[in-house]
């Protein structure tokens, strides 16, 4: 009955309900104290080559010089040791847990990480979740690593304080394809994600802070996902630098009650490429698609959505060829905190829309104003290229700075409703064919193989 309650709440005032994790009940990550490194200082350790383990295994003998596995490696480590894994293709699975593996970094090749592969196909349901999951271990470096076939996570760090994710693909997956959660401070970094059927990238849950750590996104690619980027109640996080196109929707921080610490707040999104973001994921995919995908979700065509969103900055980011939208603020309706629904203190300013008139946003700037609790403070201010706007007559965008009260549009909640009830999701994109860019082929609808 509640989800029934739901559906025609949101029917009759035009919101979204957004694509997240479920809720779970971590403990909040905290530093140990000073934890012991190795007596003598740090050790190395190398994992076998699929040859090296091979002739051990004939020999019917120990490996010599070399761990026969990633994890038997791990598992020797103390804080700041280092795990380096030759390139090549390793169907295994990585656990990094507790704070007696604070520090250490695991390093395939940084240069080329697609040469040291971790693929999960063909193991069994339960060993195919993480391909690396970091659990309880603070300020772990993971590099030059390519994840695959995995159905939950590709690099996974959860309970920790700082943590570098850096040099790293992952594809071909489940939820997410680089993830941290319930975590403070980290760094993702040169690194690309696709075909995930949430987010090729995510933070989340973050907890609240009286002196923040900042985590920084900084040159990654998300592609050929539901969506680029999502964080559920992430707050200190700043986005810059990076490439979100042809996913269903760029980059969505958001606020559900599905995880703790709502709402999302104090984050950065700036001087990205944000473009294409029209996947029709629903017509066909390389993954298969999630319950929660099924039914209402987010409309497909956005490029930057703020669901429920306080204090972000959203600057310098270059947006177009989103065939809905090109930056999008909405009140999270489906938030049962009312307190922390609307959206506030956000700031729009100094963007660039539709690439010179040559690649356009169905509308660029998307704002129907108050829709729960009380929208205050939200501004718009230099962005260049703006061609439309919903509402077209621009009544809720107050101009920068502005610190009152946002108005509201029953013309831009009508938009929206159009939005998230068209059963095609193509009904309201404003289509055009893109020129050229990077080499880049656009993605609306998935006609090749579910597998690599």
């Amino acid at each position: 009955m509640r989800c029934m309650r739901v559906v025609i709440a949101l029917l009759a005032i035009g919101v979204v309900v957004p694509v997240t994790a479920g809720a779970a009940g971590y403990p909040p990550p905290g530093k140990p104290g000073k934890v012991k490194a190795r007596p003598g200082g740090a050790k190395t350790f190398t994992v076998c080559t699929a040859k090296q383990a091979k002739q051990a295994k004939k020999a019917k003998r120990a490996p010599r010089g070399c761990a026969a596995t990633i994890q038997a490696a791990v598992d020797g480590t103390l804080p700041g040791d280092t795990v380096r894994i030759p390139a090549g293709t390793y169907r295994q699975t990585v656990a990094v847990f507790g704070h007696r593996h604070d520090g250490i970094k695991l390093i395939g090749t940084p240069a080329n990480p697609r040469k040291t592969v971790l693929d999960l196909a063909g193991l069994g349901k339960d060993k195919r979740q993480n391909a690396v999951f970091i659990n309880g271990a603070d300020d772990v470096t993971v590099r030059g690593l390519y994840a695959r076939n995995f159905l939950g996570n590709g690099f996974f760090a959860l309970n920790v304080t700082g943590y570098t994710l850096k040099d790293l693909v992952a594809g071909w997956g489940g939820t997410y394809g680089i993830y941290a959660f319930n975590s403070k401070g980290g760094t993702i970094a040169d690194s690309e994600a696709f075909y995930t059927n949430d987010s090729g990238f995510y933070i989340g849950q973050t907890p609240v802070q009286s002196r923040p750590l900042r985590s920084i996104v900084r040159n990654v690619t998300s592609w050929g996902s539901q969506l680029g980027f999502s964080g559920t109640n992430m707050r200190y996080v700043t986005i810059t630098k990076s490439r979100f196109y042809n996913n269903g929707l760029g980059i969505v921080p958001n606020a559900l009650d599905s995880e703790k610490f709502a709402p999302p707040e104090h984050n950065v999104v700036t001087d990205n490429d944000v473009f294409w973001n029209n996947f029709d994921y629903f017509k066909g995919a390389p993954f298969i698609l999630r319950a929660g995908a099924k039914g209402l979700s987010y409309p497909v065509g956005v490029g930057i959505m703020l669901y429920g969103s306080r204090d972000t900055l959203v600057e310098k980011n270059r947006v177009f060829g989103n065939f809905l939208a090109g930056v999008a603020l909405v009140d999270a309706i489906e938030l049962t905190q009312k307190d922390a629904a609307a959206v506030k203190g956000n700031t729009v300013r100094a963007n660039v829309f539709g690439r010179d008139g040559s690649d356009l946003n169905g509308a660029d700037l998307f704002y129907p104003g108050e829709v729960v609790g009380t929208n205050t403070g939200n501004c718009f201010a230099g962005n260049v290229g703006v061609h439309a706007t919903v509402p077209a007559d621009g009544s809720t965008f107050a101009p920068c700075p502005f610190g009152g009260v946002n108005a509201k549009s029953p013309d831009g909640l009508r938009v929206g409703l159009g939005w998230i009830t068209d059963p095609t999701h193509e009904r309201y994109w404003v289509k055009h064919p893109h020129p050229a860019y990077q080499g880049i082929t656009p993605l609306e609808q998935y006609k090749g193989k579910r597998s690599p």
